[in-house]
């Protein structure tokens, strides 16, 4: 009988929304078990079992002590902000901690620091962890290589009211992927804002529109507007669950790889 692998992880951000998703994801997985819980100091959690709001019991305590909460995890995951990702990775870096990291609004300076450690740790750094959202990417790129001429690009993304960064990641992600399969520099051609006389629409643009309200989990629709006829292609979630499973995914992933900076396209076999 083969043994069922031990994928010890830890959960940064445990006590909030995605962090809740992840705790239960990796009680609920046969390879996996819940090795470690952080959350900022100060949090009303600290010391709490980080289950218990599932009215069970894991036995691991939440905790600020970043050394405390790792060191017992091969694996970290991180839903957080960018300055607190950063903490976290120089820590697993030290630790020999490998990191699946959903954290989105990175700047080029934090992501070229990110890099660096990852000659040192294995890490899967990817804007959304869904599947789903990858398999569109993938789609994206195929489309926008038949669809370069003669059709207008525009994202529309709609995300939660509490959101703070804008574009969402996967948005900037899709243009990303979009630019590059036509031969584009996103940071040259996107547009992000419009208001008053703008003029007529540069064909050589890709447009961002931005939505936030309610408790909207994720949507996202990219627009090839052409004469005639105009392409959606759009992906809804409907739960965060869908990022929790992604992210073991990328875990198990990583189980495999020394170190190195990897992808959703790398763990899925999109490359």
């Amino acid at each position: 009988m083969t043994a069922i692998p031990d994928l010890p992880i830890a959960v940064a951000g445990a006590t909030g929304r995605m962090g809740h998703m992840l705790i239960e994801a990796i009680l609920a997985a046969d390879d996996t078990r819940l090795a470690g819980a952080l959350d900022i100091a100060g949090s009303p959690a600290l010391g709490q079992d980080a289950s218990a709001w599932l009215g069970q019991t894991s036995g691991v305590a939440v905790s600020s002590d970043l050394h405390a909460g790792l060191k017992n995890a091969r694996f970290l995951i991180d839903f957080t902000r960018p300055e607190g990702t950063l903490a976290h990775l120089k820590v697993c870096r030290e630790l020999g901690v490998k990191a699946v990291i959903g954290t989105t609004g990175f700047s080029d300076a934090q992501k070229a620091e990110i890099a660096d450690i990852a000659k040192d740790i294995a890490i899967v750094m990817a804007p959304n962890m869904s599947v789903g959202v990858n398999v569109t990417l993938k789609l994206l790129q195929m489309a926008a290589q038949a669809l370069s001429t003669g059709y207008d690009i525009e994202i529309i993304e709609a995300h939660h009211r509490h959101k703070v960064d804008a574009p969402s990641g996967t948005a900037l992600k899709m243009g990303e992927v979009i630019a590059e399969a036509i031969g584009r520099d996103l940071k040259e051609c996107a547009v992000y804002e419009r208001y008053g006389h703008t003029g007529e629409r540069d064909p050589s643009t890709i447009g961002f529109s931005t939505i936030r309200g309610g408790d909207i989990v994720g949507d996202h629709t990219v627009l090839f507007a052409g004469i005639g006829e105009r392409i959606e292609v759009t992906h809804k979630s409907s739960s965060r669950a869908t990022y929790a499973q992604g992210s073991l995914r990328a875990v198990r992933f990583l189980a495999k790889q020394q170190r190195g900076l990897f992808d959703m396209f790398d763990v899925l076999g999109l490359r």
